[in-house]
């Protein structure tokens, strides 16, 4: 089957090696002229078969090595050397196969992924069974069954029972996740110990991994620069073969030296190893959660000099947490977050979030609260203890209780919440979008990647911009920015390429005009991931070093591999030029050289020793876990 199955795929590489076994038969039954006759016709059938492309691809301003090709299947034929022309036919007709392989062998990562891609799901019926069904005709609101060590099909909420999931895929998370009943769950996880019931919430074309598969279908049919970068070699590299062949031949006078030249000088297949070089360097990155949509991409995000990134949501975490609790005098500082949580839970409101989480993570106990009241934009009023209590803003704390707060200096990068009651002032709560705690080792990663500058690109004030930039070594700061002022900053910063790292909805356009937009984080089909080049599955800003790191190696790898063929050839062309080298040796060294340069490729699969040394800096330099929800809140 196996057989069968490489026949019906390659059909011109069958019949050339059927030709050959032919060939040597009629040699063998002492038949030298039909074997000439055979396997030269043969050869000559397919260089004029080739001819035909390569006219073509002339005609819309291609110029490739088929020339040096075909020539030399010629040339060989004329000189009586039919098997080394046959040699010369096989290596042009085996590069489609030899591409096949290397691409699977570099692709191997994003194949994996798109293997366990799910296709089927098992939807609940009305009998109270399940049917297996098509996942694309699961739809928000289906009861799906997800069994242990399936992949969960949509993007949905937990019902029944608790159940672990496998996120590794999705979010980095080497170990399981447990998840409650009501809670999300991830497509693209995997259910562990037991079977879940999933509700969906969104149909599989909406979900999180069918996003993902999308994005690294669209990624693995690109076609990279590179390729191009090669096609230029290709004119002087042809004219210089040409040159060496005609000097042989004019030295020694024999047009058989001219054929032993040009054998050596058909590397036809080493133009795979570029894009096998892309391939691999675009597995490596999906590999780390990185998605780069093309090799173009991957091109200019290795000569990125200047980085920009947004504030909220890419140098911070995106949500504000419990910093600092001021108590007044005589007050607890755990009653006073208790006190606040007390009337914050009703309110919906991001802040009132973040203080009943505090609270909660404390293990505080919250006292009950009657008669609650919510001023738009100003706070929140109850009962608790008796007492009738606001939490908010100072003017609102005032209008309240009559006591009106101190008038303290703010940090910049804080936001404060009052408290007062009937009795007096109760003290305030610093809360602060937390930076990330891996924000500084990956700037100076960036750093020591080439790149010259960092900027923030915010719209937060000025104080509170150049409060972080200080913390972190942010190079350039511009603050105050609408999404539109945003898009004519990056147009405006001297060094290029550009890279912009952002993650909200409003970063698009932004991410958009930059040379490379990086989205960080993103789930789904959201604005920025289809803005952006460059999707980091992960909310991790390390990726951000890595995939530069990851891009430089790659393209460093596939001007490597060009190179390396290009020099054995011209070596074994020198060599020829000296009669040497039978044309039939020749032929197959040219083989061995093709080989080298796919192999050289295939480097780019593995990390290299920046990309160790790296990953090292960044692990040693910040904790693998960070939650800024679960950090003690301090107290002064």
């Amino acid at each position: 089957m196996k057989l069968w199955h490489s026949i019906r795929h390659y059909p011109v590489i069958a019949a050339t090696i059927a030709v050959g076994v032919a060939g040597l038969l009629l040699l063998v039954a002492n038949q030298p002229t039909l074997s000439y006759w055979l396997v030269g016709g043969y050869a000559l059938a397919i260089a004029a078969w080739q001819s035909v492309s390569m006219i073509k691809d002339l005609l819309r301003g291609n110029f490739g090595l088929d020339v040096l090709a075909v020539t030399a299947i010629t040339a060989t034929v004329l000189v009586g050397d039919h098997w080394a022309a046959l040699i010369v036919v096989l290596m042009l007709t085996g590069g489609e196969a030899l591409e096949d392989y290397a691409n699977a062998r570099a692709h191997r990562e994003v194949s994996a992924l798109l293997e366990r891609a799910p296709r089927f799901a098992h939807r609940a019926n009305l009998t109270g069974g399940f049917d297996e069904v098509p996942i694309s005709e699961v739809v928000a609101g289906d009861l799906v069954l997800v069994r242990p060590g399936d992949v969960v099909p949509v993007d949905g909420i937990l019902e029944g029972e608790s159940a672990a999931f496998d996120e590794s895929s999705i979010t980095g998370e080497p170990l399981p996740v447990e998840h409650l009943h009501g809670e999300q769950v991830l497509s693209g996880s995997v259910s562990q110990q037991k079977a879940a019931l999933v509700r969906a919430s969104l149909s599989a074309k909406d979900s999180q991994y069918q996003q993902i598969i999308d994005l690294v279908q669209a990624a693995a049919q690109s076609k990279s620069p590179i390729v191009r970068l090669a096609d230029r070699y290709a004119v002087p590299f042809t004219l210089v073969s040409l040159v060496i062949a005609g000097v042989a031949w004019y030295l020694s006078g024999d047009p058989v030296r001219f054929a032993e030249v040009l054998v050596v000088a058909t590397p036809c297949p080493l133009l795979i190893a570029a894009p096998v070089a892309f391939l691999a360097g675009m597995s490596r990155s999906a590999a780390n959660g990185v998605i780069v949509k093309s090799g173009g991409v991957m091109e200019t995000l290795s000569r990125v000099r200047t980085v920009a990134l947004d504030k909220t949501g890419t140098l911070t975490h995106g949500h504000p947490v419990v910093d600092t609790l001021e108590p007044a005098d005589g007050i607890s500082a755990d009653h006073l977050l208790a006190t606040a949580a007390a009337a914050e839970t009703f309110s919906a409101h991001v802040l009132a979030t973040s203080i009943v989480h505090a609270a909660h993570n404390a293990e505080l106990r919250i006292p009950e609260a009657t008669g609650v009241e919510e001023a738009t934009a100003a706070g929140m009023t109850a009962t608790i203890e008796g007492r009738r209590t606001a939490v908010g803003n100072a003017a609102h704390v005032a209008r309240t209780t009559g006591h009106q707060p101190p008038e303290l200096p703010v940090p910049p990068g804080h936001i404060a919440i009052y408290l007062g009651d009937e009795s007096g002032y109760l003290g305030r709560i610093l809360l602060s979008d937390q930076v990330r705690n891996n924000a500084p080792a990956t700037l100076q990663a960036l750093h020591g990647l080439g790149v010259r500058s960092v900027a923030m690109l915010t719209g937060d004030a000025e104080a509170t911009a150049r409060h972080i930039a200080a913390k972190i070594g942010i190079d350039d700061v511009r603050a105050g920015l609408l999404p539109a002022d945003k898009v004519a900053q990056v147009a405006s910063l001297p060094l290029g390429p550009v890279a912009m790292v952002g993650d909200g909805v409003n970063d698009a356009p932004v991410l958009a005009a930059a040379d490379v937009g990086i989205a960080m984080g993103a789930k789904g089909a959201t604005a920025a991931s289809e803005s952006a080049e460059v999707v980091i599955m992960l909310d991790d800003l390390s990726r951000v070093a890595t995939s530069i790191a990851i891009a430089q190696r790659t393209v460093r790898i596939a001007l490597q591999s060009i190179w390396l063929g290009i020099v054995i050839s011209v070596v074994l062309m020198l060599i020829a030029v000296w009669g040497v080298l039978p044309a039939i040796v020749g032929a197959a060294l040219q083989e061995l050289v093709d080989l080298a340069a796919i192999l050289s490729a295939l480097r780019a699969v593995r990390p290299g020793p920046t990309e160790r040394q790296l990953s090292h800096q960044l692990e040693s330099a910040f904790p693998p876990v960070e939650d800024p929800e679960l950090e003690p809140v301090g107290t002064r």
